[in-house]
Order: structure tokens, then C-alpha cells, then sequence
């Protein structure tokens, strides 16, 4: 006799077999790695220069706008500290803000020297990096894994830049990568258990991390966690009547996992574990989801035909649909959605649509709409200018 969907569900849970091998499969560190390759690759990096000398749009007002700001300042002094200790919500903030802002820095930085050749600001990439190498300890609080991820996320994309584009000399690298291996990867690498957004932005940052140290070891176990925590972030039809889950988290009730979900109870297609807390959180998850897939495309395993690219095509679409302005129905969030995604589109849609072909209609109108996209201030930045429309 036929078991009922939703008691196959619920067996699956409470054997803790729900997640597929095919969601928690971890692909193979290359033999090689690619360099620069977390998030940009040198190729990418050339199209932007290429369009940026040509006074091309979107990439020429991306540039501008990157140059414009804060981050591209090479006035700007670094503000490292030993210690820097994070509470909920920043409080307390003690260096949190500075950690995070000045790893954007050193990767905007580096980005303004891949363009214009400009040797200052490979200069002052460089000094951000030193400073924050020749001092960090730890950190410390309730959100040190996340302040962590998010840095951790921005320095070894500015590094791999630097380190392997800049003829100059860096003689702190060596240093820089011990910051790097001894103080952010093991604050992240063994994941956690709150918020999905919290783990992805964590993996992102070891993943970022693995590349630049040629850590493979870390980058298969980086990557392990991102595909089990990608299947119980994202919803779709097929993982079955309930999201899959992260078996550490011993979800193993319907009640408990609609808890978990904020208390939705009806899943579709694309929901996240976060969209009925709000989309900013979810424009987090939904971002580090993408740059690890790029990542992985540049060092040779292409997720976006596999469930990581569907789920991240669901996620964007629907977060998207509602961002311009669909009402919410009533089975959704009790009908109120708090919006505010961000500028998390442009890389995903890139691949899914402008590589792949994939018509992306809504996600589509909101890429153009946010263009050009700036920085979220903690871990993403100037993705119009580097993959914005991109050929590569």
C-alpha cells in the first residue's frame, strides 16, 4: 500500500535520510586552482576593463559610481584592532564596522587597479591588508561567525587580485594568508546551526578563503556544508511536502521545521528559510549562494545545472516578483512581507540567464532596475562592474 507524501516526509526526517545525496555530495577541489578565482576571474575582471575603456554602459557607471565612493578613497587609514567583538544587531560594535568596511575597501581597491592599472590603489589595497594582518586576533560575541563570514568573504577576493595581477611587491602576503588560515577559517569553516544565511555567508568566506590558501581539504568540507545548507535553504517542489533539513538540526517534527521557517507552513517553489523573517536577511543567503556557485565555476565545477542553480533561480525569481511590488497573498507570511533584497541580483542572473538562457523575467526587470549596484556594506559590492551583463 501507498504511504502518504507526507509520512514519507516525516520518515525520511525522523531517519534523519531527507536530504539527498546529490544535495549533500561535495565537488572535488580542482587539481589546480585558478587564480584570481573566488567570485571574479581574470577574465572577468578583462570584460569590465574592456567595457570600462570603451565608456560602455552598465559597466562604465558601475566604475564611476565605484570610484565615487568611500572605499575608492586612497586617503582612507585602516582601523584594525586585536579584538573585534560583535553583538546582536552591533551591539556592541567594536570594530565590527571598521573590519568589514575596510575588507570592501581593500577589495574595491583592488578592483580600481585591475581597471585603470593605477598602482595606488594596489598600493593602498595592500596597506588595508597589512594593517589588518599585523593585528588581528580573534573575535569575539554573539556574531563572530557571521562578522567573520562577511569579512572573511571580502579579503580573499581583494587578495586574489593582488596577489596574483599586481607586479608590485606584497611582502606581508605570507602574513596576510597566515590572518587568513590562523584567525577567519576556523571561526567559520565547521558551520552553524542558526539562521541559514549565517552558514552560507560562512561557507562563502571559507570557500573565498580555501582558494587563496590552496587548502583543498577545507575547500571540500567548505563546499560539503554549502550544498547541505543550500537544499534546507531554498524550497522546490521536489525535496518533497516539507524543506529539507541540515540533520544537525534535528528538525525532525513538521511543527519544529514550520518554526524554523518562521512559521510558514505552505512551501513553493524558490521560498527560503528566511523570507518570512525578511528579504534582506534572505538577499544575504541568496547572494553567498550565488558567489559560491561562481566560485565554483571558476575553479572548474559548474553547480548552476545542478539543484544549487535551480534553487538559486526559484529563490531570485520569487523574492524578486514580490520586490516590485506583487501584493503578498495571504498563505504567504500572512500576507506582509518585509522587503529590502538588496543588490544580491546580478550574479546569478548573469549566469542563469545571459550564460544559460533561462528566461528570468522578473529578476530581469529588478537587476536593471537596481543598476548600478553598489555595496551592502558588509560583504558585497560593485557587481554590475564585474558581472554585470558579462560575456565571460
Amino acid at each position: 500500500m501507498r504511504r502518504p507524501a507526507f509520512l514519507v516526509t516525516v520518515a525520511a526526517l525522523l531517519l534523519g535520510t531527507l536530504a539527498s545525496p546529490a544535495a549533500t555530495r561535495a565537488e572535488a577541489a580542482p587539481a589546480a586552482f585558478a587564480h584570481p578565482g573566488v567570485t571574479v576571474s581574470r577574465a572577468q575582471l578583462d570584460f569590465a576593463r574592456r567595457q570600462v575603456d570603451a565608456g560602455a554602459q552598465p559597466w562604465k557607471g558601475a566604475y564611476d559610481r565605484m570610484l565615487a565612493s568611500r572605499y575608492a578613497d586612497l586617503n582612507r587609514v585602516p582601523k584594525p584592532r586585536a579584538i573585534v567583538e560583535c553583538g546582536s544587531y552591533s551591539n556592541p560594535n567594536n570594530g565590527c564596522t571598521d573590519e568589514r568596511e575596510d575588507a570592501i575597501a581593500a577589495y574595491t581597491q583592488a578592483l580600481a587597479w585591475y581597471v585603470t592599472g593605477d598602482a595606488r590603489h594596489a598600493r593602498k589595497a595592500i596597506e588595508l591588508m597589512d594593517a589588518w594582518s599585523a593585528v588581528i586576533k580573534d573575535h569575539t560575541n554573539s556574531n563572530a561567525p557571521l562578522q567573520t563570514g562577511w569579512a572573511g568573504s571580502s579579503w580573499p577576493k581583494a587578495a586574489e587580485i593582488i596577489k596574483y595581477t599586481y607586479s608590485g611587491t606584497w611582502a606581508g602576503s605570507g602574513r596576510f594568508a597566515g590572518m587568513l588560515r590562523d584567525v577567519y577559517l576556523p571561526e567559520v569553516i565547521n558551520g552553524s546551526n542558526s539562521n541559514g544565511n549565517w552558514e552560507l555567508s560562512m561557507m562563502e568566506a571559507a570557500v573565498g578563503i580555501s582558494v587563496f590558501l590552496e587548502d583543498k581539504a577545507s575547500y571540500d568540507k567548505a563546499m560539503a556544508k554549502f550544498r547541505t545548507r543550500t537544499a534546507a535553504y531554498v524550497y522546490l517542489a521536489s525535496d518533497g511536502d516539507l524543506p529539507r533539513t541540515v540533520p544537525s538540526q534535528n528538525l525532525d517534527t513538521r511543527a519544529k521545521i514550520v518554526a524554523y521557517w518562521q512559521g510558514q507552513s505552505t512551501f513553493v517553489n524558490g521560498l527560503s528559510q528566511e523570507t518570512c523573517r525578511d528579504f534582506t536577511h534572505t538577499g544575504y543567503g541568496i547572494s553567498a549562494i550565488a558567489h559560491i556557485a561562481e566560485t565554483s565555476r571558476i575553479q572548474g565545477q559548474d553547480l548552476y545545472g545542478t539543484d544549487v542553480g535551480e534553487r538559486l533561480r526559484h529563490a531570485l525569481g520569487l523574492h524578486a516578483r514580490y520586490q516590485l511590488g506583487t501584493a503578498a497573498p495571504s498563505w504567504l507570511c500572512g500576507g506582509s512581507l518585509k522587503l529590502g533584497l538588496g543588490p544580491v541580483t546580478e550574479v546569478g542572473y548573469n549566469a542563469l540567464h545571459n550564460r544559460l538562457g533561462i528566461a528570468m523575467t522578473n529578476t530581469g526587470t529588478l537587476t536593471l532596475q537596481n543598476r548600478p549596484a553598489g555595496s551592502n556594506n558588509l560583504f558585497l559590492a560593485w557587481e554590475t562592474l564585474t558581472h554585470g551583463d558579462s560575456t565571460v
